[in-house]
């Protein structure tokens, strides 16, 4: 049980890091990376899963998603626009077009899924 949980801690906080670095990075998605940290504290540590769910820049966002399994209307509009941004920005300075491309692609693919979560009113 002690390695069980050792592993989901360790889990959790390289996808708290990486969700909190996606703020800044392009093509770095924070969402699914703050699910999975607090999807893994809820299983290794009661401190660092309160702490989440009741921080100020995830708590609303958390709660929904756990209790709803929707998210605010504004956040998915926000979600929009800072996705094509990052991946506009990044498609621009790509050189290849074959990465450009593949940018498309996942962009229309991230795009898509959003599009399908539903949406709680604002």
């Amino acid at each position: 049980m002690v390695i069980k949980r050792g592993f989901y801690l360790l889990i959790g906080l390289s996808s708290l890091f990486l969700g909190l670095l996606g703020i800044a990075v392009p093509l770095l998605p924070t969402v699914p990376f703050i699910l999975l940290a607090a999807f893994c504290f809820a299983r290794s540590s009661e401190r660092l899963h309160a702490w989440l769910m009741t921080h100020p820049w995830f708590a609303d966002a958390l709660q929904n998603w756990h209790n709803e399994r929707a998210i605010r209307r504004g956040l998915k509009r926000k979600a929009y626009i800072a996705t094509c941004l990052s991946f506009s920005v990044s498609i621009i300075l790509v050189p290849l077009l074959w990465v450009k491309l593949m940018l498309l692609a996942m962009l229309t693919g991230l795009l898509l899924y959003l599009r399908q979560i539903p949406e709680l009113d604002d």
